[in-house]
């Protein structure tokens, strides 16, 4: 079971590495040199799902990565249309920084019957989505307003009501293509509130800014976009891991 998985390491202070994929943004050259590169730097997970999945296909990326890789592969869903049997797990997710009714329970409805079809593991995840700098993808799309930089005590009240709702997951995080990842304050603040593991990401394109925010409290640091350009970085971010 993949949530046992993060417990267990959580509480043997093991960092952990998803890296995101967005089936709309990625091509088999590029699934290829990723899902080597993640194989040989030794990541955790692969999240797989897009706010839009326009183009892309998601049942193809994740049969992709299953026949070039064995890290579990976990659904982090754009809407109640992305739900696959071959994915390991899925992000049940609930924008509970918002107040859109169809991202708290609409979308869940809608899914509820191809997710019991699909009997794959279910993980319900608190999102927030914190205020990167720019207008990203899934706050135009969710039409809600992000938690603004300065406000840690919201972030980490909002995460706390999530755990207890019975959320078995925090995911915070900026957004893709974010200008500025989650503040350091922001994930220290959150994890002194909640004992659930912590998901963070969104704009995190070094190893520096990985390291800072394991240290902050983040179980599990998500990085994306810049492993379509660059699938090299993946062993800088993966060696921050190391305690």
């Amino acid at each position: 079971m993949i949530y046992q998985q993060i417990l267990e390491a959580r509480h043997h202070g093991k960092r952990m590495l998803a890296v995101l994929i967005d089936p709309d943004k990625v091509n088999e050259l590029h699934l290829d040199r990723i899902c080597h590169n993640c194989n040989e730097a030794g990541v955790d997970f692969f999240f797989v799902g897009g706010s839009l999945l326009t183009s892309g296909d998601l049942a193809h990326t994740i049969q992709g990565i299953k026949n070039r890789s064995t890290i579990p592969v976990v659904i982090f869903p754009g809407n109640h249309q992305q739900v696959d049997e071959h994915a390991d797990a899925i992000l049940l997710l609930s924008l509970i920084s918002g107040r859109n009714p169809d991202l708290l329970i609409g979308q869940h409805i809608l899914a509820a019957q191809r997710l019991k079809a699909a009997e794959i593991e279910i993980m319900p995840t608190g999102y927030l989505l914190i205020d990167g700098g720019n207008m990203t993808t899934v706050q135009y799309v969710s039409g809600t307003a992000p938690i603004p930089v300065d406000r840690p005590e919201i972030a980490a009240t909002t995460a706390l009501a999530g755990e207890q709702l019975g959320m078995k997951l925090i995911f915070t995080e900026a957004g893709s293509g974010a200008k500025q990842a989650v503040p350091a304050e922001m994930i220290r603040a959150i994890r002194r509130e909640i004992n659930i593991p912590l998901i963070v990401g969104g704009g995190i394109r070094t190893a520096e800014k990985a390291e800072e925010l394991y240290k902050a409290g983040a179980d599990i640091v998500v990085v994306g976009n810049q492993f379509e350009t660059n699938p090299e970085l993946i062993f800088e971010i993966a060696a921050t891991r190391k305690v």
